[in-house]
């Protein structure tokens, strides 16, 4: 019992780190507001005009709508019902790629979820402070690890963000359809995804505080009101 039990709280720290990182990417990739401002900062449409394109901004909006709806429905190729279609089919493939992507992330994010409130639910439905105690001892820990994690990501990002962007290309696709010329580049800029990676490393750290944070004034307030402590985890 006491090897279980030490792996299902070692389990609790991988997990949450996990959990708070597919779980706030799965957030940007369903945020209209994401796409939308991020083609206004880097004059998308402008961009795109110049290549011969020419969009409204209510296009680029219906295009936002259109990718998100992509990466949550079944269907395999993305349609963004515009004309004349922008993209090759070199994007188009890409794009499904990056799709499949999307969905191991949510794969991971709802397993990754579902244990951690089980693991929750356990220790609550125990109604023992001990065992709390060891829920708030391991949010801790695994909140560290979230802040390790995403300090040496943004230390990656702040340095050298566009090798560390072209080494993951290479690393998680089996093809080269990423680089293709082509206005998927105009529309997804190497600026828009350097913010989304800021976005995202701040969102996770923000959690990862607040959680760590909730647990440590747990533990304090049980440590201030007198009761003996038990090393949490």
């Amino acid at each position: 019992m006491k090897v279980a039990g030490a792996f299902a709280r070692y389990l609790f720290i991988i997990c949450l780190p996990l959990m708070l990182l597919t779980g706030v990417i799965a957030a940007a990739v369903n945020s209209t507001w994401l796409y939308t401002s991020g083609f206004e900062k880097y004059s998308v449409e402008q961009s795109l005009a110049d290549n011969g394109v020419n969009v409204t901004d209510a296009d680029l909006a219906g295009i936002a709508r259109s990718f998100i709806h992509y990466f949550n429905s079944n269907e395999e190729y993305v349609s963004l019902n515009i004309q004349p279609d922008i993209f090759n089919t070199e994007e188009i493939v890409h794009f499904h790629d990056v799709k499949s992507l999307f969905r191991f992330d949510y794969t991971v994010f709802l397993g990754t979820f579902a244990y951690c409130l089980i693991f929750t639910l356990i220790v609550f439905f125990r109604r023992k402070d001990t065992y709390r105690r060891i829920l708030a001892g391991v949010t801790i820990k695994g909140s560290i690890v979230t802040l390790v994690m995403i300090f040496l990501v943004g230390i990656g990002t702040l340095v050298n963000f566009n090798q560390l962007f072209y080494d993951f290309h290479l690393l998680v696709f089996r093809n080269s359809f990423w680089s293709v010329e082509g206005n998927m580049l105009l529309l997804f800029p190497d600026g828009f995804w350097y913010d989304a990676a800021v976005y995202c490393v701040v969102a996770i750290g923000m959690l990862a505080v607040i959680l760590g944070g909730l647990a440590w004034f747990y533990l304090n307030y049980r440590r201030k009101s007198g009761k003996t402590m038990i090393p949490p985890g």
